[in-house]
Order: C-alpha cells, then structure tokens, then sequence
C-alpha cells in the first residue's frame, strides 16, 4: 500500500524526478488493429535491463477501475491484465533481458494486520454503500424521480485478490499461458528470460523483486551497470530503489490525476454523486443523442521516476562539511530512507508529531544534520540500526513535540478559518436563479451547432413561477410554509447559525494542544495511565523492534515472519529513552503462513464464501472457539483526522497459537484441489525457443535429470540460480490450453518453461548496502550550483528533458519570433502571450512575401527551424528554456503552429482570428487597414 502523502510531497520537493512516457499508440487500417512492433527502439530514448511486474499494482485497477465500466466477469479481467502488461512492455520495450512478475503474498504476520484491516474495511464500506445506495433510490422513486432499472449485477469483491483464492489461482494459470502465448508470436520478447512468481510463493511482490536483486548483485558475473525498471504504484517502491544502491534504477507508474468524474451509480448521469442524485430525466447527448452511453474516459498515461536524478538531490541537500569522521553518501542514503519509516509505512503506525503533509521528513532531516556530529556516525548500516544514534535523534524530536502539536492546531484553526470565509463568499455571489433544461448555461464550445427551442412559452411561465417562488421565500425567511406554498400563521422557524453548512467535526478528547496531552494520550488510546512507566516502556520497546524489523526487511530479507505490532498506536518521539540496550534480535527458523491460513487470518466473515465450508463455519458459528477473530461490526478512530479511511481500525488482533489449533480440526476436510491451492510454491522460468538457454533447458527435460543444476551465466545474460524440473510444465510443439474460453489455444507452441530457485546463502549472510565496483555513475540531470560551471565531464550545463541528455533541441531563431508577433499583436488575437513581439513593419525580412489586397500572407516559417549550435546573437527571453522534439514531448502552442500552417492560414483567410474564433468584419477591415497601410 505503501505510505500516504509520501510521492505527492517527494514529487513536488524534487520535481525533476519526474519524467512523462512517450507511449506508442496502436494503429486501425479499415477496421484492423495493427499490433505494435515491440522490437523496435524504445520511443523514450532510453534501454531498460531487466523490467520488473508488482503485479498488485496491475490487478486492482483492471479488475475494479475507478474511471471506467468495470469488467462484466472474470475472463474479461485477465484480458485487461494482459493489456495492461502489452502496455507496459510497450513503453520500457527493447533489450529487456528479464522480465520479472511478481503477485504479492503470503506475506510477512506484520503486514496481515494492515491486510486484514484494509479488507474488513472494503467489507463494512460496501455494504453500507449498497445500504446507502437503495435508501436514496427508494426516495427518489417515491417522489416521482426518474431512475433506470437496477441492474441485477453480482458485486464484485476485491477480497478475493489475495493468496489461496480460487480467483489468484486461475490468475496464475492465465498469466503462464499470457507469457507462452508472447513469446511465440511477439518479435520484441524474442530474446527475454521471463521469471514468474506467482501468489504460492511466499512474500510481497515487491520484496520478492528486491530479494532478486540483492542475490543477483552478489553474484560475481552481474553488471553493476544493470538499468531496472520497476513497475509498481506503492510510494514505498521509491525507498527499496534507493535500498539497492544501484546506479540505474527507474519506477514506471501511472499518473494520479484527481477528481476524475464519475457517472452517479444511480442514474449513470455525470455532475454529482450518489448522495446529491435527485433523479433527474437524463438530456440528449448530442444532435442525436449518439453519445448516450458513452463516458468520458482517457486513457490512463504513465510516468517514470528517476532514482538517479533523486540521488543527486539527496547528495546536494544531505552533504555535510566538518564532519567528526568520512562523509560517505551510500550511508547517508540509508540513513535517509531510515527517517522516513517514522511518517509511516506498512508495518508501524506513525508517531503522533511527525505528520509527512507538515513536513516531517524535513524536520528530521534538519535534526539529523545538527546532531549527526554529535553522534559519531551513521544511524543504519546495511540495514542494521544503531540504536544509541537514534535515541539522540528522537529525544531531539521530542523536545520540539508540544511546539508541532501547538503550530498543527493552530494552522487546523487558520484553515478552518478560511473555509468558512470561502463558503459565505460563494453563497453570497451565488446567483438566485439559475435557469435549467434548455435555458442552462453551457460552457464555451460544448455545443456543435444551436439546438431548437421547443414550447418556450411553457418554459419561461415555469421560470417566473419558479423565480417568484424563491423571492418568496427569501424575503421572509424565519417564515414557515405549509404544504401548499402558503405562510403558516404558526411561529418561525428558528434561524440556522453563520456556519450550519458546515461539516461537523469529530470530537477530540486528546486535544494535542493543551497542556496534560500525554496522559490524555495514554489513557484514550492504550486505558493506561500515562505514569505506568513499564507499560510505555513496552510498547516503546515495541516500536523499536519494528523499526528494527522494517530496515531489516527493506536491505536483508524478511527477518521473521510471526513478528508484528501489537498495538494500534504510536508512542511520542519524547518516550524514546533508554532504547540503546533494547534488544532487537528476532528468532530464526519461522515459517510463512500457508495461503489458507492467510486467509482465515486477513477475511472478514463476508468474505468467507472464498474459504472451504467448513473453514468458513469457524468465522460465523457462535460456538466457534475463534468466532472473536471476527467481529460484524467494529469501531474506526479517526484519530484526529477527518476522513474514515484515515482512521484507525480497532480490530483485535489474531492470535496464531489459537488459529492453528482451530485450523487442524479441519484441515482433514480439504479436497485435494484445495490442499494444492493451500501449498507455497516457487519460481518458473520461460524463454521462447530463440533463446540460448532453451536447449539447455530442453536437455534437461529429456535427461529426467530431477537434481537442481546451475543456470549458466553466459547462456542467460548473467543470470544465476537453480533449475529443476516442473510437473506442470510448458514445453516445445505441446499444445498449451487457453485458460480464457475467448482467447486461443497455442498449438504450435515454441516456449518452454521450468523451476526456477534465486542463489542462496547462509541466513546469517549480510548483503552489503554500497555501490558495486566497476558501477558508472550516471550524467547529473540538475542544474549545478553557482560555484560550479561545468559538470563533471568538463561539458557546459544544459537542461535535460527525458532521459536522452545528447538530445539536440529544435528551436526558432529571432526572425521567427518576429513573424509570430506580427501574426499575432498585441492589441488582437493572444494578448499577454507575447508581450515583447516587435510592432508590424519595424523589421523587413527576407522570408515575408509582399502583402497583396489587404490580406496577410504566411511567411516560410519552417525554413527558420534550426538546431541549437547555429543560434546567433543574443537569445530572446522566452527562448531561455530548450524545448523537446515534436515526436518527444507535447508542442507547445507556437510550435504546433509550425507544424500545420496551412490550417492557420486558412483560418486567417476565412475571418478567424490566431485562436480560431471569429472576427467582426470591421476588426477584419481595421486589421487589413493597418497592415496596408
């Protein structure tokens, strides 16, 4: 899930990071999609190694969309998951030795308590969202409201995106035919090593794709110069890149756009939500009303972050000078990725005066930085915790905790504030009447041609009995009104206060602000009192270990997996003494929980239906030993915030020991197909019949050889690992069924797949946390500082659009500029645009033919495009930023001009102006004046 508010604040604090996707879009010749050619050169100028799926991340959006109609059943989502990947595969295309699918789970104990809450909580919401849904339907209809029939449609249940369903199972089977099915017909994943881990083995996706990468690095024959690419949507991606210290490392992402609309699930009419639904007859969309089903929707676009060009921000803003002992950077990263576990993560709640959208992370950052020559050294150190370093920087924090909760109430204070000023601003410039129906205002260029008014006399009698009406009510109003419109000649209504539209606010009994918070704290959130010292001092300990944990997952690999937070909530950074003797060991030898175990850990008693009958009893039999574990209904803290889902959700946590043994009295009632769905897998392997490991792998398989062997580095771009035989194998010229009735089975088949097993080492093995020898630092992208006037290879700084830094931007010489500002004056046309344009006549250039009859012709402009070595003479102001290519980057609007000036032309030559609006003929006339003149 990763940590709220972490990329919105990374993203606007370090916005170079960011990079826009240059996607190539499939072509239609007469009705026939024509597939793109994967195999040739990536359009965004840059060649990715390895590309790496979190497929958790690929799931959700095309099984459950927010921004279109959902998928009508299960074959039409594991067709929207292959698009997505073609998509994806798309854009990081080329040269991608191996690509690496990784569904999460089972997962780490840690991570189920946040799994189990998130699920609980999709439960309760949607059915109080049905709830809410038939209560306003059955409202409307009984006041005469127009609603279309209720579709009879099986709510989907998104719980069922979790390891050991039937649902991630037949997943996987579709994913292996997905993978043999591109590597028989797709030119571009002719060379690739395709790694599958799908939901039976164990751990997130995420943290499977960087447990790869660590055992790959530490092999001998791996290139420290390897380009990942990671796709994923979860903030805390940003911080495992960092983790890995390598070079060349890039998230793909989709691009958040808020506020996207969406039709009411009511009456499907776009403009407003369920809640504000009154029922409405739906209007005609367009002449015809051809446009009555259709939504709009845009296609979702992606985005890159570049980890190297966030390294070179980082090693600007963390560089310290005079330091007590050698800076070295790699660790100053770490460090950098330690501080912010403390404003939230998957696995602890954040500590209550460290909110990252009031600039945590720069606190501490600040506090590091004056303490860290107090303390000797680095905080982390290949994912180890010095505790004593980090106690000096929480009591540091500490001392500045009552002066943060003070600054929040008083910013909540200011906020609120002008809220309400905004809120009497816009009822007070509110017009009384708007008109409806045919009379509404429409915006600007929302209607093609003018639509016939039809019975106006009806429409405008309906409008003044309307407006009548409101003038009525507004010039008495603390005066009833009976059913019929009349005054009541009972006693006024009394008179809603100043802010009555106003939400209410969630009490707070806390009250951070005031003096007493701590125990106030203690003694709502835990029922302790503040001055039992032994019980803070346990869950400080607590917290500790779970820093301890994180880090050590982040850099080492799951540490254990039964650990986890025992409790809802944070201690101050101030209760953080006395942490350097703690102990943050953990035992070795635990085991992941099987997939239907997991379950019964993670589900709802809603979500049993995905469980075996009589594993589903446990949840909902009152005689049930665990019948606990699963409350109908449950409280929701919103702790201080003012939305649901940021609160807290207080379920009870689960207890293993109790589970486990309700489990065996009903693991004999498992059928063999639920017992196989119920076992940890591993790793399968795929290449196409083109690829050097192939008879390799094929020998194997006719040799029966059942021992692992070594993958030979040269035959699979460095790769390293084990190879044994699979049971349910892809093999050469096998048939290989289609999972999808809609899609075809493989019958000349030319891919084979196998086992697959990462190197192992000894579980006391320490993965070290530094760049590789031999690895080159990448070109700098930011713009150096004024003491420094070169980069490092000696060539002078320029803005860096893309990945591509030798990029040469196309740019207009003066002349062109000159022309663009007699097309377009300032008293005419775009004003402001180019406010420093040269008046009509004061230059004669070569390029202009002579004006005949009033009318302005159009200079060559394409014949001024020049690259940037042949500028002469100073550059114009607006000229200072070089701009992309029109095939890399959106043109901007004097550039789009130049690539279609026959369509401005024709739009001066028919009477419209430079923006294509009309002109009255005697700006028309004036204008030619002027220019003959």
């Amino acid at each position: 899930m990763g940590v709220p508010a972490f990329f919105r604040w990374l993203s606007r604090k370090y916005p170079s990071i960011i990079v826009n996707c240059v996607e190539e879009k499939a072509k239609e010749c007469n009705g026939v999609k024509v597939p793109i050619d994967t195999s040739k050169p990536n359009p965004n100028e840059v060649e990715f190694d390895n590309l790496y799926l979190d497929m958790n991340g690929i799931i959700h959006p095309c099984t459950h969309p927010e921004d279109k109609p959902a998928p009508k059943n299960e074959d039409e989502m594991m067709v929207a998951i292959f698009e997505y990947i073609d998509r994806i595969f798309n854009i990081d295309r080329r040269d991608c030795p191996d690509v690496e699918s990784d569904p999460s789970f089972p997962a780490p104990r840690a991570k189920m308590n946040q799994q189990r809450s998130r699920r609980f909580r999709a439960s309760k919401e949607g059915m109080e969202a049905a709830e809410e849904k038939q209560k306003i339907r059955q409202e409307i209809l009984a006041k005469g409201g127009f609603l279309p029939p209720e579709e009879v449609k099986e709510r989907f249940d998104s719980n069922c995106i979790t390891p050991g369903t039937e649902f991630m199972d037949n997943l996987a089977k579709c994913l292996r035919y997905y993978i043999a099915d591109r590597l028989n017909s797709d030119p571009g994943w002719k060379n690739l090593t395709v790694i599958l881990s799908d939901a039976s083995a164990p751990g997130e996706g995420e943290h499977k794709i960087m447990d790869y990468i660590r055992r790959q690095r530490a092999q001998p024959n791996h290139d420290p110069n390897t380009h990942h690419c990671l796709c994923g949507a979860d903030a805390d991606l940003i911080m495992l890149g960092l983790a890995t210290h390598e070079p060349n490392f890039t998230i793909i992402r989709e691009e958040f756009k808020p506020n996207k609309p969406k039709p009411c699930a009511l009456c499907n009419q776009m403009g407003h939500e369920v809640k504000d639904c009154q029922g409405l007859p739906r209007e005609k969309q367009g002449k015809h009303d051809q446009f009555a089903d259709t939504l709009p929707i845009s296609e979702q676009e992606f985005i890159f972050i570049r980890l190297c060009v966030l390294r070179e921000y980082l090693e600007r803003e963390l560089t310290m000078a005079s330091l007590p002992f050698t800076f070295d950077f790699e660790r100053s990263v770490d460090d950098w990725v330690f501080m912010c576990f403390f404003v939230g993560n998957d696995f602890l709640p954040h500590l209550p005066s460290l909110e990252i959208r009031e600039g945590a992370i720069d606190r501490l950052v600040n506090i590091y930085k004056n303490v860290v020559h107090k303390t000797g050294g680095y905080l982390t150190e290949s994912g180890f915790v010095n505790l004593q370093r980090v106690q000096m920087i929480m009591l540091a924090v500490g001392e500045v905790e009552d002066s943060i909760f003070k600054k929040r109430k008083d910013d909540d204070d200011s906020f609120k504030r002008r809220q309400k000023e905004k809120r009497k601003r816009l009822k007070r410039d509110q017009p009384s009447f708007i008109p409806g129906g045919q009379f509404s205002p429409q915006a600007l260029g929302n209607r093609s041609s003018p639509q016939a008014i039809s019975n106006p006399r009806q429409v405008a009698f309906e409008m003044r009995m309307h407006e009548r009406q409101n003038s009525t009510t507004s010039a008495s109003p603390n005066t009833s009104l009976t059913p019929d419109g009349s005054p009541s000649l009972g006693g006024g209504v009394k008179r809603k206060s100043e802010d009555s539209d106003s939400e209410p606010e969630p009490e707070d009994n806390i009250r951070l602000w005031e003096a007493g918070w701590k125990q106030r704290y203690y003694k709502n959130k835990f029922d302790v009192d503040a001055s039992d010292d032994k019980f803070r001092r346990k869950v400080v300990q607590s917290y500790v270990e779970g820093l301890c944990w994180v880090l050590r997952y982040y850099y080492q690999g799951c540490a254990s997996w039964n650990w986890y937070y025992p409790f809802h909530y944070a201690p101050f950074a101030s209760d953080f003494e006395g942490i350097a003797d703690m102990p943050s060991d953990f035992e070795k030898g635990s085991k992941p929980f099987k997939p239907l175990e997991q379950l019964m850990g993670v589900f709802p008693a809603a979500s049993g239906n995905f469980l075996p009958p009589t594993w589903r009893k446990l949840m909902t039999d009152p005689e049930s030993s665990i019948i606990d574990f699963y409350p109908e209904d449950f409280a929701i803290d919103l702790n201080g915030k003012k939305y649901a889902w940021q609160g807290v959700a207080l379920l009870p946590f689960v207890d293993e020991r109790r589970l486990r043994a309700a489990l065996e009295e009903v693991y004999p009632d498992l059928t063999p197909e639920e017992s196989r769905r119920n076992s940890l897998g591993g790793d399968v392997l795929f290449v196409g019949k083109h690829h050097p490991l192939c008879d390799f792998i094929v020998e194997q398989y006719k040799t029966k050889n059942t021992e692992a062997v070594d993958i030979p580095p040269e035959l699979c771009h460095g790769i390293q690992g084990k190879l044994t035989l699979n049971d349910n194998a892809i093999l050469l010229d096998q048939v290989v069924e289609s999972p999808v009735p809609m899609l075809r089975d493989l019958t000349q088949n030319s891919a084979v797949s196998i086992s697959f097993k990462d190197p192992q080492f000894p579980e006391d093995f320490v993965f070290k946390a530094t760049v590789l020898p031999g690895a080159k630092k990448p070109a700098p992208v930011l713009k150096p500082g004024d003491c420094e006037k070169t980069n490092n290879d000696g060539r002078p700084w320029r803005p860096q659009l893309g990945f591509n830094r030798d990029r040469k931007p196309v740019h207009l010489d003066q002349s062109a500029f000159r022309t663009i500002g007699h097309m377009m004056p300032r008293d005419r046309g775009m004003p402001g645009m180019y406010p420093n344009a040269v008046p009509l006549g004061t230059y004669s250039s070569p390029y202009a033919r002579p004006l005949m009859g009033g009318q302005q012709q159009i200079p060559k402009l394409l014949s001024n495009l020049r690259p940037q070595e042949s500028w002469r003479g100073p550059m114009p102001l607006f000229q200072q930023t070089p701009q992309r290519t029109a095939g890399a980057a959106p043109l901007l609007a004097w550039n789009r001009m130049l690539q279609s000036p026959n369509q401005f032309q024709s739009a001066q030559y028919q009477g419209l102006g430079p923006m294509g609006y009309p002109q009255r003929p005697e700006d028309r006339m004036d204008r030619g004046r002027q220019v003959g003149g």
